[in-house]
């Protein structure tokens, strides 16, 4: 019995060791299997972890260093690029709005926010007619370089600040390598796909925000007013001297010949930020020695700050320029003219220059959203009573005046009523159609006639949208030595697609006749 005890004890003895083994083999097994996952998990957090950094520091070096000044035409505008689920650009011009165009694919959103005019470019502009074609065929250039160095600048930063932040984040030189390769290869990768699906016809089809939501109700369809303006632009030389010769025309007529001592005064209005009006303005106050410019407002569109830089060509006229504020203008517009050294700005004042006596007072309305009708058609009572009180406010500034005034001047005709016998001239625009009469009188009153100019911009944009463009207009008026309208010229120019100029002398034969009649129309092909 004993020994048989003894040989189970031995052989469960033998067995103990052999289980034992085989258990710390299956612990080990499992013990392995735990660390091989943990390290997996690891992985698979230090993958995201890199992934994370990296997008983040894409994002905060994006909105951080992606921006470039770049001049785009007379223009400086920023160029920004952010982070966006899609493909767009924004054309921001202050403080009209914005045009929205679908212009690529890819997560990345391209801003250009177009700021001040350049008043040397602009100048340089508007004195060669031929480099206006040249800076639209330019502009596309100055955006391209503009872009491309975009570009670089948002991939060096985004990888820049990338690396900073994955080597503060791991302190790891390999980790953070990683990150940076990551960065180039997100942040070239957006960049690439929106280069390779750029739409360049998206120009062409924007959409509105802001005051330029009234756009395309203005100026029509893009593309053929910027076909139109081409041609204008290439016949302006020839306007311009079309303009000469008709002074040489004119000159010899037996009608009436100017005497020594007449003062030449240009009347011009409505501009409307044309460059072309500017160059025939320059030339006819060369031509027909003119002493001194009359502006009865609108010479901007919506009164912008960017629009200020168009004023500046008022210097360069070397002659009194006397303006008043039209209803586009806005008292920025006003201030701008003013600083000009030869521009006096009338606001319900008068002036002396070259012996005439001129009372004016600014456009009572700010309205640059509202397209031009005839004075009277469409004006509420509310509208009509504030135009009527602005000329009665200018009738009590005539009337006070401790000189006789020669020449009131109102910017919309409705205004002028009031100044009936007040003094034997009114001038006025925003019609944008010439005209002359005579206001009513009562008796024993002075005859008071009235000028309505037509548009000397062409109404700007707004004349290129019919079928036949509304043409550049001007006249010059004769005063005698007593300051008496004696003769008038207006001038004509056609526009676009219509290369012609006309002239028509009118002598005033009595002043206390009323509105005179043309005697020598004198055209040019």
């Amino acid at each position: 019995m004993d020994g048989q005890e003894n040989e189970q004890r031995g052989v469960e003895g033998e067995e103990r060791p052999a289980t034992a083994r085989r258990r710390g083999l299956a612990l080990g097994r499992r013990g392995a299997g735990r660390t091989g996952r943990r390290r997996g998990l690891r992985a698979v957090g230090m993958t995201l972890a890199v992934l994370v950094v990296t997008l983040a520091g894409v994002v905060i070096g994006v909105l951080a260093g992606a921006r470039v000044s770049t001049d785009i035409g007379p223009f400086q505008a920023d160029l920004t690029l952010a982070p966006a689920t899609t493909g767009s650009t924004t054309v921001d011009i202050p403080p009209l709005g914005a045009l929205l165009l679908d212009s690529h694919d890819g997560p990345t959103h391209l801003t250009v926010e177009l700021g001040a005019l350049d008043q040397g470019r602009t100048e340089a502009l508007l004195d060669d007619p031929a480099s206006i074609s040249r800076a639209s065929q330019t502009a596309v250039e100055d955006v391209r370089e503009g872009v491309m160095r975009l570009g670089l600048r948002t991939v060096a930063s985004a990888v820049l600040v990338t690396l900073l932040l994955a080597a503060l984040v791991f302190r790891d030189t390999r980790r953070t390598a990683w990150a940076g390769t990551l960065a180039l290869l997100v942040t070239a990768g957006s960049l690439g796909t929106a280069a390779a699906t750029m739409r360049p016809q998206a120009i062409e089809e924007p959409r509105y925000e802001g005051l330029l939501v009234n756009a395309p109700a203005i100026v029509g369809d893009a593309r053929r007013i910027a076909n139109d303006y081409t041609r204008y632009a290439e016949q302006l030389q020839r306007l311009v001297g079309n303009v000469s010769q008709l002074y040489t025309t004119v000159s010899s007529l037996p009608v009436y010949e100017p005497a020594a001592d007449t003062t030449r005064v240009l009347h011009v209005s409505d501009m409307h930020l044309n460059p072309a009006g500017w160059q025939l303005i320059r030339t006819v106050v060369e031509q027909f020695g003119i002493d001194v410019v009359i502006d009865t407002g609108d010479i901007t569109d919506w009164g912008s700050e960017p629009e200020a830089s168009y004023v500046g060509s008022i210097g360069l006229l070397k002659k009194p320029y006397v303006y008043i504020r039209g209803n586009h203008d806005s008292g920025r517009t006003a201030a701008a003219v003013a600083r000009q050294p030869n521009a006096i700005v009338l606001s319900n004042s008068t002036t002396t220059v070259a012996g005439l006596t001129i009372a004016g007072i600014g456009d009572p309305r700010f309205t640059p959203d509202k397209s031009t009708s005839p004075a009277g058609s469409g004006l509420t009572k509310q509208v009509a009573d504030q135009l009527i009180d602005t000329g009665e406010q200018l009738a009590a500034t005539v009337r006070s005046s401790p000189r006789p005034v020669n020449i009131a001047m109102v910017h919309d005709p409705a205004s002028a009523g009031p100044l009936s016998g007040t003094c034997p001239l009114v001038l006025a625009g925003h019609t944008h159609h010439r005209q002359v009469s005579k206001l009513p009188q009562q008796p024993g009153q002075m005859p008071t006639q009235l000028m309505v100019q037509g548009s000397t911009g062409g109404a700007g944009l707004r004349g290129l949208e019919g079928e036949k463009p509304t043409p550049l207009s001007m006249s010059v008026l004769y005063f005698d030595e007593d300051k008496l309208l004696q003769a008038y010229d207006d001038i004509t120019v056609g526009g676009t697609g219509q290369a012609q100029v006309n002239l028509e002398r009118h002598v005033v034969e009595d002043p206390k006749a009323g509105p005179s009649v043309p005697v020598t129309p004198t055209p040019t092909r």
